[in-house]
């Protein structure tokens, strides 16, 4: 169910430009832990690589504005909020080793590794955490 709430997410003009690689081979999910060295990453059961296809971009006329970044983001927030649904655990990682995930899929050039997201069912009742926040008028002019 979390790899159709990314698929039915909107993209601009509906390109949908991504590729989703969802990882449970032990050995193959051992190599992706590699690329990104915290503790609690190698707890994960599962993880999904989210590719952004550059060649199926809609890019904006006016600047040429690849919009591959923005349409995959909504599908990873679409994959997270449906894995929170149904009381699996996520996160997005954008902070790893891109070099190796291109070299470990054999990425070609117009496939850009965007993000990791371990998932699975967390070991104890997560508990909501605090987050800082800016305040509304910090991030909103009214006009």
């Amino acid at each position: 169910m979390v790899m159709e709430a990314a698929r039915m997410a909107p993209s601009a003009v509906n390109f949908q430009p991504w590729q989703f690689i969802v990882v449970r081979d032990e050995t193959m999910l051992n190599k992706v832990k590699a690329c990104y060295h915290r503790e609690w990453f190698n707890t994960a059961p599962a993880c999904i690589i989210a590719l952004g296809n550059h060649q199926e971009a809609w890019q904006r006329p006016s600047d040429n504005k690849d919009h591959t970044d923005i349409d995959l983001a909504i599908a990873i927030d679409h994959l997270t909020l449906q894995a929170t649904e149904l009381g699996l655990g996520t996160c997005w990682i954008c902070n790893f080793d891109v070099e190796k995930i291109k070299r470990l899929l054999d990425l070609p050039v117009h496939l850009e590794a965007i993000a990791l997201i371990p998932i699975g069912y967390p070991e104890e009742a997560l508990k909501p955490q605090d987050k800082k926040r800016k305040n509304e008028d910090d991030i909103v002019r009214w006009i």
